[in-house]
């Protein structure tokens, strides 16, 4: 969420902001009229404070001199005062909640260097690893080899649960397993991560804090229960909101942390797109990477994130490129995010993978996630970052598309097949 005092003294520019960002800034009008309605009832406020403040000198005075009855009418205004102040309160209180929901429906500000732009058209790439490979025959989709080789299975998926589910089998489940033993022991070996296997169920809060609510609602799964749990989207729920409500000590950050979850996602409003196969599923595998940083370091450490998910890619030998988003594609919580987007072959194109984001203190701000330097100083907001490390469904796909053979089988990276117990191909 952003800093209240920020966009009071900062409105062009938070202005120019949204409207980089595609979105209303229609919104700060009412964000400017409450806040003068409450600045106007504070001032109030305060003068009642004063002439109650007088009043009670002089009810002492009186009383002191015995002019009993003149204290007693004094009394009695000091009353009238108070009940009028009580309800000037209230309309601050309600002023104040009116903005904070405002501000909670208000995107996170990109930073300078951010492209501009209305959508993915205007992303950046900056980089690419390896050539995508050359086939002397035609690729086959991932689903096509899937199901040939008995390892995926989306009929009796949509049988069991409906459309955007897949059963993965054999050789393909044991795939899908090796791929995350593999990125958790990179990530926690090579990259510093501390393991955590935090909860798939989360409560409000919890959603709120890393910007799920209220904007996203319609994007949850939600269970049917009065206490207003939800199945998790992506582990950077449960994970970032592991120290809210706490103030750190600064010498412990940053904070590196990794987890493997199922994620949760309705797809709300994404009918139509990437409907075949394993691309957009109702229910995916991921290993995120959360980091909790000092604010000066968040940049520095965003770069070493990005390049932490980079790291699987290469090691997998997939090809992939790196592109830094617009301001009219990057997410909701985000001040700057790289995508690392995998070839596919089948589509002839690179395909998200891993979304890396560097959010400042937007999200440490709704969950109240602070740390304090030393000598006793103010407790300060950390920044937070995340990224997948990767998306274990797309590593998946992309290993059948890239390492495809004419006959149908797929050989398996030479890095994963101890992870296989040896396996060395997937055939019929």
């Amino acid at each position: 969420m952003l800093d209240l005092h920020f966009v009071r003294e900062n409105l062009e520019t938070v202005k120019n902001a949204l409207n980089n960002r595609n979105f209303p800034i229609e919104s700060l009008d009412d964000f400017v009229r409450l806040d003068e309605a409450r600045r106007r009832i504070i001032g109030e406020t305060d003068k009642i404070n004063q002439t109650r403040n007088a009043s009670s000198k002089e009810i002492g005075a009186l009383m002191q001199s015995g002019k009993k009855t003149e204290a007693d009418q004094k009394k009695a205004e000091v009353a009238s005062l108070k009940n009028e102040q009580s309800e000037l309160e209230k309309q601050r209180d309600e002023a104040e909640a009116k903005m904070r929901d405002l501000l909670s429906h208000l995107p996170n500000i990109p930073q300078p260097d951010v492209p501009v732009g209305a959508d993915e058209t205007a992303n950046v790439e900056i980089r690419r690893f390896s050539e995508p490979r050359e086939f002397d025959f035609e690729p086959r989709d991932h689903v096509d080899l899937g199901e040939s080789l008995g390892i995926l299975d989306l009929e009796r998926a949509t049988k069991i649960a409906g459309s955007r589910f897949a059963i993965l089998n054999g050789a393909g489940a044991r795939l899908e397993r090796a791929l995350v033993n593999f990125m958790l022991d990179v990530h926690t070996t090579e990259h510093g991560y501390t393991e955590t296997l935090p909860p798939f169920i989360v409560n409000r809060n919890a959603l709120f804090g890393t910007n799920q609510l209220p904007k996203f609602e319609d994007e949850l799964f939600h269970l049917k229960d009065e206490r207003g749990y939800a199945l998790i989207p992506t582990a950077e729920v449960p994970v970032t909101n592991y120290h809210s409500e706490e103030i750190l000590d600064a010498k412990d950050l940053p904070k590196y942390y990794t987890a493997y979850t199922p994620c949760f996602r309705s797809e709300a409003g994404s009918y139509g797109r990437d409907t075949r196969g394993l691309i957009r599923q109702h229910q995916f595998e991921k290993v995120e990477l959360v980091k909790l940083s000092l604010p000066e370091n968040s940049n520095e450490e965003h770069e070493k994130l990005t390049a932490n998910a980079e790291r699987i890619l290469q090691l997998l030998g997939l090809p992939y490129r790196t592109v830094v988003l617009s301001t009219g594609d990057m997410g909701f919580g985000a001040t700057k995010t790289y995508d690392i987007e995998v070839w596919l072959p089948s589509q002839k194109t690179y395909r998200e993978i891993s979304s890396c984001s560097n959010c400042g203190d937007f999200q440490a701000r709704r969950m109240n996630l602070r740390f304090r330097r030393s000598g006793g100083a103010k407790p300060e907001f950390v920044h937070t970052l995340n990224g997948s490390g990767l998306a274990v469904g797309r590593t998946w796909i992309a290993i059948l598309e890239n390492y495809q053979q004419a006959d149908g089988s797929i050989m398996i990276p030479e890095i994963l097949q101890s992870y296989m117990n040896g396996l060395e191909k997937i055939r019929k």
